[in-house]
């Protein structure tokens, strides 16, 4: 029999004992997801040299991801739209949880932890009609679905806590897409916006584009440290019209739609994949896998300099400026001199890096 001694000892040692860091998962500064040459898929955990630090497999194609902020933990996505999210223990390689949307629902590739990682927000949108919505789980009692609310817009992609640790900015991209196929549905109709709302899904602020750009689709996020927001979009009209594919915004202003000179502009081919800004905050970046550029832009939206690098998409910081990867398993790092090479994989990484 236990006794009260004993229960009050037991108690106070599990809460002296030790709690794993990300340390024990090889202090990794980046996830991304990739595939090996055999077809299998894994989610990998990079330190800011390139190096890996932990590789887990996955069931699927993964797209994004969301890093518990104290332990080893992260949640990897099913690529757009997917049904599956997987909480990973990143020190040992064990699947703790697999998470499935609700029913009607799928999963849009990213999400974002908040109350310092006692709750993880997900993206989702209706299967039919692509109405957006966010999913919130319980991650300190075995991830339970404990409510959800709408992004006012369809098509939701990414979604990003603001600095105030309250507000959340999502990505509504617009597009209406076939359950089952991903066919766009509504390309002449679409209504792109970027939603800011509060942390029980109450409307705090929506801006649109002009109408001349409502096919440009709002996919992306990055959030400086100031409250400043960039968004990268991917352009559905006619091809070849060179239309901006980066934004940036401000609450309470309207936003800044950066654009590159034409020929550059051009050669994004109207697609946008990843965006950051740079580890001290003065440039931001967006990739294009299909147009095989990276185009750096400063803070305030004028155009630096372009990178051309085959099938580069993945994006993040670095305390060199930026790092990225590509789909022949290269990583490189961007700065004020240009790019250089960092380290090669015998892998093929997938769509985002996610900083840690």
């Amino acid at each position: 029999m236990t006794t009260r001694r004993g229960f009050l000892a037991s108690v106070l040692a599990a809460s002296a004992a030790p709690r794993l860091g990300w340390a024990a998962a090889g202090n990794p500064a980046y996830l991304a997801a990739a595939q090996l040459g055999d077809g299998a898929h894994v989610l990998l955990g990079l330190t800011a040299s390139g190096a890996e630090a932990f590789r887990v497999a996955l069931p699927a194609r993964g797209h994004a991801g969301a890093a518990h902020p104290t332990r080893p933990e992260a949640v990897v996505f099913a690529r757009r739209p997917g049904y599956f999210a997987l909480v990973i223990d990143a020190a040992t390689g064990r699947v703790r949880q697999q998470l499935t949307p609700p029913a009607g629902h799928q999963f849009n590739g990213h999400g974002v932890y908040v109350d310092g990682g006692a709750t993880l927000l997900t993206v989702e949108q209706a299967a039919e009609g692509s109405a957006g919505f966010v999913s919130l789980w319980d991650a300190a009692s075995g991830y339970s679905r404990i409510g959800g609310f709408e992004t006012h817009g369809i098509g939701p992609h990414d979604m990003r806590l603001m600095p105030d640790g309250h507000t959340l900015v999502v990505a509504n991209g617009g597009i209406e897409t076939d359950a089952g196929d991903r066919t766009k549905l509504n390309v002449r109709t679409m209504k792109p916006n970027l939603a800011y709302l509060s942390r029980d899904g109450e409307l705090l602020g929506k801006i649109e584009l002009d109408q001349e750009l409502r096919r440009n689709s709002i996919r992306h996020l990055a959030v400086r440290a100031d409250g400043l927001v960039g968004f990268a979009m991917q352009w559905e009209g006619e091809p070849g019209m060179g239309w901006p594919l980066l934004g940036l915004h401000r609450r309470g202003e309207a936003p800044v739609l950066a654009q590159a000179p034409l020929a550059d502009e051009l050669a994004m081919n109207g697609y946008a994949g990843s965006i950051a800004f740079s580890a001290d905050g003065r440039e931001v970046a967006i990739t294009s896998p299909y147009g095989g550029r990276l185009h750096r832009f400063s803070a305030g939206g004028a155009f630096v300099a372009a990178e051309a690098r085959q099938d580069i998409c993945g994006l993040a910081p670095h305390p060199d400026g930026f790092i990225a990867s590509d789909g022949f398993g290269g990583l490189i790092t961007i700065g004020p001199g240009g790019a250089r090479p960092l380290i090669r994989h015998d892998l093929s990484w997938d769509n985002h890096i996610v900083t840690l």
